[in-house]
């Protein structure tokens, strides 16, 4: 993405570590301004952690994103990515998916095969979609409460996070646009008659995720049900292209991707009011 122009320079993203409730529902800056006992009170239930990125634009009110992690949990590369796009004008929030262990990273292959065998799909769809909620409830711990246009959300996942995001697709109403980078699609292919928002697929094109036939069917599928699913794919590349730190990494490829991702998103995002 370099080699584009951004609506803002990355030292003007600042971050915020967040920790919500995964219910979706929790206390806004409202009830904490009635209720002196607010800030002390040990939260009830599985709480989200994750890292916010956002201009630091006053007065500003800016559509948002979730980007959700492949394998290797919230590595600081996922971080690096989440504050470049945070750079095309978003409030960009990273939900840690492993939370619910403990909140590992690894750059081990096989650690990180374990952790994702591990993860509980509802419990993981419930945090992206508390996720979501986080952000139409415009909880900050700065000053400058309002910071995102209510429901005007994307989401990116890379790898497993991909994965995720497709399953979100297809479970949260009201979202705008979803994006899977380097990701193999749900066993379910009849998922694609489900999807709430027109969905991008970017596939490597060799060491293929999934077989031509298995990602005809999805595309078909979502087609004859008048979903909307567009395909692209990076012929010289393999899964992990994406990934500075992967032996299959590609500059090129992997920048185009998230400009792509961008164009797809900016396209449904900035008709919203």
């Amino acid at each position: 993405m370099t080699q584009h122009t951004t609506p803002y320079a990355l030292e003007q993203i600042g971050y915020t570590i967040v920790r919500f409730n995964s219910t979706g529902i929790f206390e806004t800056h409202k009830d904490h301004m009635v209720d002196p006992y607010a800030a002390t009170r040990a939260p009830k239930g599985p709480q989200v952690e994750g890292i916010q990125f956002a201009p630091q634009e006053a007065n500003k009110i800016l559509p948002a994103m979730v980007v959700l992690h492949d394998r290797y949990g919230l590595t600081s590369h996922i971080q690096e990515l989440a504050k470049g796009l945070s750079c095309q004008g978003y409030v960009v929030l990273v939900p840690n998916l492993y939370g619910r262990q403990g909140g590992m990273v690894t750059a081990n292959a096989e650690v990180a095969d374990a952790l994702m065998e591990r993860v509980n799909e509802q419990q993981a769809l419930q945090d992206i979609n508390a996720s979501f909620e986080f952000l139409n409830a415009n909880l900050t711990e700065d000053t400058t409460l309002e910071r995102t246009t209510r429901n005007a959300h994307a989401v990116i996942g890379f790898g497993m996070g991909g994965t995720l995001a497709i399953k979100t697709a297809a479970h949260r109403r009201r979202l705008q646009a979803a994006v899977a980078i380097s990701s193999t699609l749900p066993a379910d292919s009849e998922m694609a008659q489900r999807l709430y928002c027109p969905l991008l697929l970017q596939t490597p094109g060799k060491g293929l995720l999934n077989s031509a036939e298995e990602l005809d069917r999805f595309c078909q599928t979502a087609k004859q049900a008048g979903k909307t699913v567009e395909v692209r794919s990076y012929p010289d590349a393999s899964a992990g292209f994406w990934q500075s730190n992967s032996p299959n990494y590609r500059l090129s490829d992997a920048e185009e991707a998230l400009q792509t991702s961008m164009n797809f998103i900016n396209k449904i995002i900035k008709k919203i009011p």
